[in-house]
């Protein structure tokens, strides 16, 4: 199996598990990590997804430069682009739940893509970061430029994208894409510690959060205050915003009912 999902409670863990080729995804990769996404979107009882690669050197150093897909011309992959992003995750709109990238190696190209596509990043001190696309004669078209540029600032995002060059976990987590910064060894205890501050917060507060960011983004503010998503009308008359109050009147941790 080329990737691995499990549910361990309310939390996803989707991992690639491609460690021979460093993580980098093959056509059947990345169809497989789609229908991945789609489960996790129907499913309510996921509260919070964790996206690795395995082993320890690589989170996902893109495409599988010797898949047979790699051998379309530039113009034939950007017309087979997929809407919703390199591993269905650089672009998707419809996932409203938290994820957190743990980036324990390389993320390079497509993986770099993905690690966008995340809403928290979580690197090793080891891990390196790079959009180098540019230095195999490709372009970062599934979702890097424009991803990258909205993300950090302009001359920050223009020094990677312009080089092609790998750059360290530090240098992203100072210019802002990277939330933290760990030794490796303890990448697995930050993760959890960032689960444990999600799964502390109400489920249906966090996906109407997502929903309203994924959607009002390029609003302006007063645009975005008028949106109506679904997630918001749900959250504001929900189970989650009772207990959350009472929990506060009682003087104790809110128990969030299951979806």
């Amino acid at each position: 199996m080329s990737v691995a999902y499990e549910r361990d409670g309310h939390v996803a863990r989707v991992t690639i598990d491609r460690p021979e080729v460093l993580n980098a995804v093959d056509p059947a990769t990345h169809a497989r990590l789609n229908e991945i996404w789609d489960e996790i979107e129907a499913d309510r009882g996921v509260r919070a997804v964790v996206l690795t690669g395995a082993g320890d050197r690589a989170f996902c150093v893109g495409a599988d430069m010797s898949a047979a897909a790699i051998a379309k011309t530039g113009l034939e992959y950007w017309a087979d682009l997929d809407p919703n992003g390199f591993g269905g995750i650089s672009l998707r709109t419809t996932l409203d739940v938290p994820v957190i990238a743990r980036v324990n190696g390389y993320a390079l190209g497509g993986g770099m893509e993905m690690v966008l596509g995340c809403d928290i990043v979580v690197a090793a001190d080891t891990a390196r970061f790079g959009l180098t696309e540019p230095r195999v004669g490709r372009i970062p078209l599934d979702g890097g430029v424009f991803q990258l540029v909205r993300r950090v600032p302009h001359t920050q995002a223009m020094g990677l994208l312009l080089t092609g060059r790998k750059a360290p976990a530090a240098e992203l987590h100072r210019i802002g894409l990277v939330n933290e910064v760990v030794p490796a060894a303890d990448l697995d205890a930050a993760v959890d510690r960032w689960l444990a501050d999600i799964l502390a917060c109400a489920p249906t507060s966090l996906r109407a959060i997502k929903q309203m960011v994924q959607r009002g983004m390029h609003l302006s503010p007063q645009e975005a205050h008028a949106m109506r998503v679904p997630a918001l009308l749900a959250a504001l008359d929900s189970e989650d915003a009772k207990e959350g109050v009472l929990a506060f009147q009682e003087k104790r941790a809110p128990v969030w009912p299951d979806a």
